[in-house]
């Protein structure tokens, strides 16, 4: 697994072995990014389910300010860790060890909010589903940013979760890309996240 672009182009990403870890495959990544802009300079990044933080390295890459990643595996978080020292994006990350539903409420208590947020969780686990509702109820896309969730074509996403707005869906073989926006006057926010 490689860096498709930016500053850390071509540079290899350390994946653990024997892991039952799913990393986005690479023509799925480069698709995600050629959808994305090209310059991310300055956005702040928050990766859920990091895994071996593939995507938010690639975010750095492209000139992302910095990186929340959270997965609750400490293998992952080695490798995380690894990957971010080798390719000297250490200090514009936060690594955090901790289940993905409780990281979302503690960073809401801190104020965080987020203009690119990854969600790549295991499939047809129901993640995808309580995971928006837990962004959506905590506030942390940023208006103007951008949600991508990779799913499985089998999980069905809502169009609306609160001020979360389904604006694009493209499909890779048995995966799916799901693009949410901030939408400022949802119809009901209680009513989409129940």
């Amino acid at each position: 697994m490689r860096v498709i672009g930016g500053r850390a182009k071509r540079r290899r990403l350390k994946v653990p072995k024997g892991r039952a870890l799913r990393p986005t495959a690479d023509r799925v990544k480069e698709a995600l990014f050629n959808i994305l802009p090209h310059d991310l300079s300055g956005l702040k990044v928050l990766d859920l389910f990091a895994g071996t933080g593939n995507l938010s390295v690639e975010a750095l890459s492209r000139g992302a300010a910095e990186a929340v990643l959270v997965d609750a595996s400490r293998e992952a978080a080695r490798a995380i860790r690894e990957n971010l020292q080798t390719l000297d994006f250490s200090e514009k990350s936060q690594i955090w060890i901790i289940p993905v539903l409780r990281s979302l409420r503690l960073l809401s208590r801190r104020g965080e909010t987020f203009d690119l947020v990854f969600l790549d969780p295991p499939y047809e686990k129901d993640w995808v589903r309580k995971t928006l509702k837990a962004i959506a109820l905590q506030g942390l896309l940023r208006e103007g940013g951008t949600l991508v969730v990779e799913h499985g074509v089998r999980e069905r996403v809502e169009v609306d979760y609160g001020p979360l707005t389904l604006k694009d869906q493209r499909r890779y073989g048995t995966t799916l890309l799901s693009f949410f926006g901030y939408n400022q006057n949802p119809a009901s926010k209680h009513e989409a996240l129940k």
